[in-house]
């Protein structure tokens, strides 16, 4: 029989998060049952429960940044066992069988990767996702958290960490690289610190410089504003590699200006309205841009791994499960730093 759970939900556009009972599948053969202790708050939470990416299926349950400990395993399960320290990312299903699938690229399943939540299953259920005390999922979804990595810290990586580690990697963030990281929030500090200890010397350009000195903790050699014209002067023709974290509608052909001929500037946000650029831009200098979108199973493990052995981890506000609301306002007014993450053992109480 299904069994239910307490969690956080929304009943329709506008309204506020209550909590509920939210009602969780039996386990079949290849399932495995996490205790989640902490959930992420990423902005695509945050967009979709307030429509701005289209209509949402309500009542819904967000949250794909998940951290927990595995409580139950199916019969025909091997990667996991109760116990273990996982976590689940921006997916729970794909057709296992396409090429993208067998690439290790799940997020582009040729049938349609099923999300964490907000998805229709293939099952024909709606997908629920991490602001609650347990979920159900394939274990081939089911990610393991090193030692070296505190569970609330280990959460937003499931999102943010894989969605600035798959291009870095891509784009050869390494030893001798520079890279710029535009953004110094969520997604960006955490750019910043895979960017840097993959060896790339890192600069951070955002509108103001208030975290600059967090920028340079974090392993930047130098964080300037954007506002000021002589930065896009000074950095012109600096960069191998330009990782944008911010969903801005930016002036593209500035900051093109600062890559090195054969440079990239690749785009993880998403802006509301379409990238203006003259191919002569792009032409002169062999530079291209590009986009990435969080990455397969296999590339999160790895990432996981990767910041279990540099320590690093998300640079985390803790909050009760009542504070969920006024956390979306104040990750839309740019005031955290720099996930926040939900203590699910506050639900209900």
């Amino acid at each position: 029989m299904p069994t239910t759970t307490p969690a956080l939900s929304v009943p329709a556009a506008g309204q506020p998060f209550g909590a509920i009972e939210l009602e969780r599948r039996d386990l079949r053969d290849d399932d495995v049952r996490i205790d989640i202790k902490w959930a992420g708050i990423c902005h695509s939470d945050i967009h979709t429960i307030r429509e701005e990416w289209g209509q949402t299926p309500f009542p819904l349950t967000p949250g794909h940044e998940i951290a927990g400990i595995v409580t139950e395993v199916g019969s025909a399960v091997t990667r996991h066992k109760v116990g273990d320290r996982v976590g689940i990312g921006c997916m729970v299903d794909s057709c296992g069988e396409c090429e993208q699938c067998k690439n290790g690229n799940e997020q582009y399943c040729e049938k349609g990767a099923v999300f964490t939540y907000a998805s229709e299953g293939y099952d024909g259920e709606l997908t629920q996702g991490g602001y609650a005390q347990a979920i159900v999922a394939s274990e081939r979804f089911v990610l393991s958290i090193p030692e070296g990595i505190e569970l609330d810290e280990a959460a937003p990586l499931l999102c943010a960490g894989i969605t600035t580690y798959a291009p870095l990697k891509r784009w050869g963030a390494d030893k001798g690289a520079k890279v710029a990281v535009v953004g110094m929030g969520g997604l960006g500090h955490l750019g910043v610190k895979i960017a840097a200890a993959m060896g790339a010397e890192v600069t951070v350009l955002s509108r103001s410089t208030d975290k600059s000195a967090d920028a340079k903790s974090y392993g930047a050699a130098d964080h300037l504003s954007t506002k000021d014209a002589k930065t896009f002067d000074k950095l012109a023709g600096t960069f191998d590699l330009i990782l944008n974290t911010v969903s801005a509608d930016l002036p593209m052909e500035d900051y093109l200006r600062l890559l090195k001929p054969f440079g990239a500037m690749v785009n993880v946000g998403l802006p509301s309205k379409p990238y203006s650029i003259a191919p002569g831009s792009l032409v002169h200098g062999d530079k291209a841009v590009a986009g990435s979108l969080i990455g397969g199973i296999p590339a999160t493990q790895e990432m996981l791994n990767f910041c279990a052995e540099h320590g690093i981890g998300a640079t985390i506000e803790r909050i009760d499960a009542g504070q969920v609301d006024d956390a979306y306002d104040k990750v839309v007014a740019g005031d955290v730093r720099y996930r926040y993450v939900i203590d699910t053992a506050t639900i209900g109480k």
